[in-house]
């Protein structure tokens, strides 16, 4: 059975880090371009972060280019959302889906996904 697990998220004060992991089971993450979206309470789901297969591409959502990175390690089936200087409008659910085509904002497009981590930016 195909899952997605999103570990990392958590309590943090403004200005501080966290990293989000997303690991996979009963599929191959090599085979998927993989994007962090997140959902904050009444808000739709947005993407994050993008990256393809062989991490040769990254894309970033406008408001954490500069503050976060994804990175994958196709060995382990992980890819990783690192995340600096953290802001109170980062709280959100953040879930990890993989995509059988390319990066895509459009939700739609994802196969599979995770049941997401809580980030919660708060002093």
């Amino acid at each position: 059975q195909e899952r997605l697990v999103e570990y990392g998220g958590g309590l943090v004060q403004p200005g501080g880090s966290l990293r989000l992991s997303c690991e996979a089971s009963g599929l191959t993450l090599e085979y998927y371009d993989i994007a962090w979206f997140r959902q904050a309470p009444g808000r739709e789901r947005e993407m994050v972060s993008c990256i393809s297969t062989s991490g040769a591409r990254t894309n970033y959502a406008n408001f954490v280019r500069g503050r976060f990175t994804i990175s994958r390690d196709n060995a382990n089936n992980i890819v990783d959302l690192q995340m600096n200087r953290l802001e109170p409008e980062d709280t959100a659910v953040y879930l990890c889906a993989a995509n059988t085509y390319y990066c895509s904002d459009y939700v739609e497009t994802y196969k599979f996904w995770g049941q997401g981590t809580q980030v919660t930016v708060s002093s």
